[in-house]
């Protein structure tokens, strides 16, 4: 009954940087926090970073900090991943999660948590 609208991935070089973007929509939805996931080919699809929008309570996994950052708008329906400083290792297709239920800030990297996902956005670093 949630849409996400992940927007932003493309090609771009290593030390290069890009801004995803996710937009929520549908009728009378809770949203307790959002996160981003990402997966490689071959690979599980790993937590990035989330947001936890009653304090605004952010978390990273330890491979993107201090390149990524999450925000969101006022509305609380969009969430933005901003990527610095790229590399080949970031490589994946990025995915959009919606929480509807209030959420522990040590379960935000818990997929099994999120009740709503995109359909993701490709990123690619290259050499």
């Amino acid at each position: 009954q949630v849409q996400l609208a992940e927007s932003g991935g493309g090609l771009v070089q290593a030390g290069d940087s890009l801004r995803l973007s996710c937009a929520a929509s549908g009728s009378r939805f809770s949203n307790y926090a959002m996160g981003w996931f990402r997966q490689a080919p071959g690979k599980e699809r790993e937590f990035v970073a989330g947001i936890r929008w009653s304090d605004g309570y952010t978390k990273y996994t330890d491979s993107v900090k201090g390149r990524f950052a999450i925000s969101g708008g006022n509305a609380k329906t969009t969430v933005y991943l901003q990527m610095n400083s790229l590399k080949s290792e970031d490589t994946a297709i990025y995915y959009c999660a919606l929480e509807g239920h209030p959420i522990a800030a040590e379960s935000l990297p818990e997929r099994s948590r999120y009740d709503y996902w995109g359909q993701g956005t490709q990123v690619t670093v290259s050499s």
